[in-house]
């Protein structure tokens, strides 16, 4: 279970495959066992390497991406790599665990990289799971988090996929295994637990108040003190939070310089410098 993560890199452009085993080089917990040029190399490698994951572009000769993964018994997990935005959705039909878009820098690598090993440490141990107690084969695998589309977050809503500017978002609290967000008004639910959710966003604007709340530093007006040492914060709209005492500095050392929060009469207001 704890084993090199078997890896196979699938593009018709061999810069393209270049690309992906210069930036896997120097991850050592990644082993890149081969490459494939078209969609029928995909399915006779998966065939006889059975990858854990698979970097795999979509319009190859042959066969394309889905049509390659649509041939595979066992599939492995999978991020797509391609140029076309088009077919995202698609993508999260055939439970591909990220869709990158070329060009992408090292960060969105890592963050697409981030969420494979996680499926695939998922993957092993209901694995060993099952070999363990019987039992737990019948039991349905735990869904993998939606992919993200370039820096969006996919939550899907009955048969449609709404795509997610976290720069939009006003705030986000835990609902279980669940994530709700809070956006202009509106309340998605994502399935994916918060501290997952946590890890993908930019910790330079988005900060957790609470246990279960995480908020947009941008949308934070007022901070007023509650009996107990607690705070209550208002955002941009007038929703109230609370936000516990511990967590106050880390809110205000992710302020911008121009804004700060000042306390007077138990309450703290946000003002901008001139």
């Amino acid at each position: 279970m704890t084993g090199p993560i078997r890896t196979l890199i699938a593009d018709d452009e061999v810069l393209a495959r270049r690309v992906l085993r210069s930036m896997l080089a120097s991850e050592a917990d990644i082993q890149v066992v081969g490459e494939c040029r078209n969609g029928p190399e995909v399915v006779a490698t998966v065939r006889e390497l059975a990858p854990d994951l698979l970097f795999l572009d979509i319009q190859m000769p042959g066969l394309d991406g889905f049509g390659a993964l649509a041939a595979t018994a066992q599939r492995p997990v999978t991020v797509f790599v391609t140029a076309h935005k088009d077919h995202a959705l698609r993508a999260f039909d055939v439970d591909a665990v990220d869709y990158l878009l070329k060009p992408f820098g090292d960060d969105r690598f890592g963050r697409a990289l981030h969420r494979a090993r996680l499926e695939v440490q998922r993957r092993r141990i209901v694995a060993l799971a099952s070999e363990l107690t019987p039992s737990a084969a019948a039991a349905p695998p735990a869904a993998a988090a939606p992919p993200a589309v370039g820096d969006r977050i996919a939550v899907r809503d009955g048969n449609s996929v709404d795509l997610v500017d976290p720069e939009s978002i006003d705030w986000i609290t835990a609902l279980g295994y669940y994530a709700e967000l809070h956006v202009a008004g509106r309340t998605l639910l994502l399935r994916e637990p918060l501290q997952d959710l946590e890890r993908r966003l930019d910790p330079a604007r988005f900060v957790r108040i609470h246990r279960s709340t995480i908020v947009n530093i941008s949308r934070v007006q007022r901070l007023e003190r509650r009996p107990y040492g607690d705070y209550e914060i208002t955002l941009a709209g007038g929703t109230r939070l609370r936000m516990s005492r511990a967590r106050r500095k880390a809110l205000e050392r992710l302020l911008p310089e121009s804004g700060s929060l000042h306390e007077a009469s138990g309450s703290v207001h946000r003002t901008r410098g001139s």
